[in-house]
């Protein structure tokens, strides 16, 4: 219920507990939430129990931690019917941005596929001057002019 309280979290509420009810109400005070909290999760247990019972037998597996949408989508996505582990083990993003980079600077890999050749023909045509090649590294270089407008400090 508490897993995200760190230990001076809990010093905190401990020293404003005793500063607000005083150290001889506070032991009464602790029994009264614990008993609370108590109460609180019997009416829990008995309304999942109503729940299930309501339901009937086709959702006797039925687990209302299910209902939450973390464990709903890692509780579906985790098993491997539908073949998703073999798409995510299959897919390189470095190799397919390694490939789409050579493509773009005109070098053939072997595997690149003719509409990525055509491309780069196209893109050499297009800059003669670089002979075609465009290095993705480097930031492109600022304009002299400054095309955007004024900024109006008044209008904001």
């Amino acid at each position: 219920m508490f897993n995200d309280i760190g230990p001076m979290e809990l010093l905190t509420i401990i020293v404003i507990a005793v500063l607000v009810f005083g150290p001889d109400k506070l032991p009464k005070v602790i029994q009264d939430v614990t008993r609370t909290i108590r109460k609180i999760r019997e009416f829990s247990e008995i309304a999942k129990q109503d729940i299930r019972s309501e339901l009937g037998p086709e959702f006797k597996d039925f687990d209302f931690e299910d209902l939450n949408p973390k464990t709903l989508l890692r509780k579906q996505l985790g098993n491997d019917e539908l073949g998703l582990q073999e798409i995510r083990n299959g897919f390189d993003l470095k190799k397919e941005m390694a490939e789409l980079t050579d493509a773009v600077n005109g070098r053939d890999t072997g595997s690149s596929s003719s509409a990525s050749s055509s491309s780069s023909s196209d893109s050499a045509a297009a800059t003669p001057s670089t002979g075609g090649k465009i290095d993705m590294t480097k930031k492109p270089e600022e304009s002299e002019k400054d095309d955007r407008p004024p900024f109006d400090f008044d209008a904001t």
